[in-house]
């Protein structure tokens, strides 16, 4: 019997895609293949489908538009153990010198290692599994991975890029746009508020007010305000949907949001951040002042950023009328110690894709103990050490943000981790140290779609 490892390359001139990587998987009964933009049609009285293939991974440059009847629909669980509806196709695929005729599931694979995965249903009669090798039928180099797509490849116009926000006259945003623009890409500001969607199995869609169709962008750059967080975030899962890169995920977004979590995060990863506490019950609240080294100390809202919702109690008995006053009204805060040796300063890392590109150093207002720009503070480029770049880079992988601004305070004890914000504002760390961080993330957009200008 002839032998195949766990990678294989498939080939599918029936649907003219000339090589598609694809992981063998025994456990697995059905077939599936990468496509976006799946919609149904009827030809000659019998359903058919049309899709759209993006055979290389991170490659949407490469596009193939392909067509053929539904033989069946199957009810198949994702990887997030959630049953969805998928068309199921019938067709010849080649495999080294052997062809055979598979069914095939059309699936969103955007977040899978490979664009197809090859089930037990098409090869369990024809082949055996060497799970230690791979490519043992065909192996094609990526020299001619080029090659065979190079009349495929999309001319390259510039891409279609979306900021997702609510106000268009922000700096952050304006800049953003202006360096998009800049890099000859198509800029488009989308209102949170004024987008709505339609969730079908069959043609999904995401529409603007109006009712233009929002579904032919590459990327979108999310900038959501707090307010908006749990509909921006089901927006941003609605295009990352219908296969359009986030570059920051509905997921990231959602942890980074909430302080208690993302601090439980970064405690199991051995992230060091002022001691802090959190309780329920107006019972506890003496022991969770003890708990955090007493007064003075932080008060915050789980959800705030920016500064609001941050008090500094001075005294026990001032935290302990704050703290219960929150509770009493339902509200979730932390309570977390005071770096009185900070003396008002933090430092803003500016990380995208596992790298520092600016760092600058704010020091709150005199009388005041946060050191937030658009409060007061004032800000000046600063060289950070080692030990403070490593824990910012870390800090923006752990909630798996591409883009982060993390907040660093130095102490007695070493740099502690403030916190990490998903949206970080722009004109601050631009204007102090000069850094062009708006260019920096279109280029991250770009490399993530293997973008290059022609």
């Amino acid at each position: 019997m002839n032998v195949i490892g766990s990678v294989e390359w498939c080939r599918f001139d029936q649907l003219g895609v000339p090589a598609v990587k694809a992981r063998v998987d025994s456990g697995a009964k059905t077939s599936a293949l990468q496509a976006n933009k799946i919609k149904p049609f009827i030809k000659d009285g019998q359903e058919w489908v049309k899709f759209e293939v993006n055979p290389i991974q991170d490659n949407r440059s490469i596009s193939i538009n392909c067509e053929e009847r539904v033989v069946s629909k199957r009810v198949i669980k994702n990887t997030s153990g959630i049953a969805e509806e998928r068309f199921v196709i019938r067709t010849t695929m080649q495999l080294g010198d052997h062809y055979i005729d598979v069914n095939l599931t059309l699936a969103n694979r955007d977040s899978m290692e490979y664009r197809m995965l090859l089930g037990r249903e098409a090869f369990s009669d024809k082949f055996l599994v060497d799970v230690s090798k791979q490519f043992l039928q065909e192996e094609i180099e990526e020299e001619q991975i080029k090659k065979i797509y190079q009349s495929y490849t999309k001319e390259q116009n510039g891409l279609r890029i979306a900021v997702l926000a609510s106000n268009p006259n922000l700096y952050s945003n304006k800049r953003i746009i202006e360096a998009g623009e800049a890099r000859g890409h198509e800029m488009v500001f989308l209102n949170v508020e004024h987008s709505y969607m339609k969730l079908d199995a069959n043609s999904p869609q995401i529409r603007y007010r109006g009712g233009n169709i929002l579904n032919q962008f590459d990327a979108i750059i999310p900038r959501i305000k707090p307010a908006v967080t749990f509909y921006g975030c089901a927006l941003l899962r609605q295009f990352k949907h219908l296969g359009v890169y986030c570059l920051n995920s509905a997921d990231a977004i959602t942890q980074s949001r909430d302080k208690l979590f993302a601090s439980q995060l970064f405690s199991e990863n051995d992230i060091h951040i002022p001691t802090t506490g959190f309780a329920k019950s107006p019972m506890d609240t003496k022991d969770l002042i003890r708990m955090v080294n007493g007064a003075p100390l932080i008060i915050k809202l789980l959800e705030s950023t920016q500064g609001k919702g941050v008090v500094l109690a001075e005294t026990n008995k001032a935290a302990e009328s704050v703290i219960n006053a929150f509770k009493s009204v339902k509200t979730n805060i932390l309570v977390q110690e005071f770096i009185k040796e900070a003396n008002g300063q933090d430092i803003r890392c500016f990380v995208i894709n596992g790298k520092v590109i600016a760092s600058m150093q704010r020091q709150a207002e005199k009388g005041e103990f946060r050191a937030n720009i658009h409060q007061g503070g004032k800000a000046s480029i600063i060289k950070i050490t080692s030990e403070e770049r490593k824990l910012a880079i870390k800090a923006a992988k752990i909630l798996n943000l591409a883009v982060a601004g993390v907040d660093i305070i130095r102490s007695n004890k070493g740099p502690l981790l403030l916190e990490v914000n998903s949206s970080p504002g722009l004109e601050g760390i631009e204007k102090a140290t000069g850094v062009d961080i708006a260019n920096g993330m279109i280029q991250a957009i770009e490399r993530k779609l293997k973008y290059s200008k022609s």
